[in-house]
């Protein structure tokens, strides 16, 4: 396994992340169990979870876990989405932070939180006010680091801006929607968080499984998978983006490579990032997704990515 620093932090995460969105959910707590031990024993030692995934269910599996493996683990976590119909129980407040993150800890069963992540952007809180309790959570030792997702490059701008002028501790990643067919990011966040140090956490790397292959145009979604389970992942099964799998499918097979190697390394030829963000429902998808670690491509690899999905166009100045 393969490590890179987090942001300007001088911590390490593996290359290759676990994400626990399964957990307490299509996971029950033993097959979580089999696929964190998987990860761990393959060198994967950053675990991506959120407190609104399975309503605390995947934090509260993976402390259940930690007994024993608390130092060999970096857990990022997040915060803002609706925990419960309470009008305060979500949202990036000071009242709401404070309160989210006791709630991580107990069911994470940890003192302390690697790094804590502001789940979206929240239009009703001021930044200084997030980055002030998120602060003063660092300064506590409750949490070591925070980041942002889905923040736009404005936003993130912003936020580095507040931190600086009244000397906060500040954002050290932004976790975002990122793959080979979802580029967008490319256009102004990716960009940005280069050019100020942040690193950048890409998730669905595999869009829900439409880059691994096992979904076929004009073919039966098999039961029990994410494109079966809602609406929401079958957005991205459309005629075009089908023409994109079958070149780049071709093209890892021509190498020796699966498309799931290719998606992942892919996005870690992109300087800025430090972890790719990989669920797992089974310790084979894990031992996959960490193979792609072990792949590098050329730079006439890359053009010839470049050529099956295209970059987005970067607005000229």
């Amino acid at each position: 396994m393969q490590y890179r620093i987090l942001g300007n932090t001088g911590m390490k995460v593996s290359v290759i992340g676990l994400g626990a969105n399964n957990f307490g959910g299509r996971n029950d707590e033993q097959s979580s169990f089999r696929v964190l031990d998987q990860a761990l024993d393959l060198g994967v030692n950053f675990i991506d979870t959120a407190d609104y995934y399975n309503l605390g269910k995947s934090e509260q599996a993976i402390g259940n876990w930690l007994n024993g493996r608390r130092d060999r683990v970096v857990i990022a976590t997040k915060f803002v989405m609706a925990m419960n119909d309470y009008p305060n129980s979500r949202g990036a407040s000071r009242y709401h932070i404070f309160n989210a993150v006791e709630d991580s800890l107990r069911r994470l069963r940890t003192d302390h939180i690697d790094l804590y992540q502001v789940h979206w952007p929240d239009p009703d809180t001021p930044i200084e006010q997030t980055l002030r309790a998120l602060d003063d959570l660092v300064k506590q030792g409750k949490v070591r680091y925070f980041g942002s997702s889905n923040f736009s490059a404005l936003q993130l701008s912003e936020a580095l801006w507040t931190s600086r002028y009244f000397n906060l501790n500040g954002l050290v990643s932004e976790q975002c929607y990122f793959n080979l067919l979802v580029r967008g990011v490319e256009r102004e966040v990716v960009p940005y968080c280069s050019a100020n140090g942040l690193s950048v956490i890409p998730y669905f790397p595999l869009e829900s499984g439409l880059l691994t292959g096992k979904y076929r145009r004009n073919a039966p979604i098999p039961e029990g998978t994410r494109m079966a389970s809602g609406e929401f992942y079958r957005r991205s099964m459309t005629d075009e983006n089908f023409d994109k799998v079958e070149k780049l499918s071709a093209f890892a097979e021509e190498r020796g490579h699966t498309m799931g190697e290719l998606a992942l390394t892919w996005l870690l030829a992109k300087p800025a990032v430090c972890s790719v963000i990989a669920g797992a429902s089974g310790p084979g998808q894990v031992v996959q997704n960490v193979a792609a670690a072990d792949w590098t491509l050329t730079p006439d690899d890359l053009k010839a990515i470049d050529e099956i999905v295209p970059p987005p166009e970067v607005p000229s100045p």
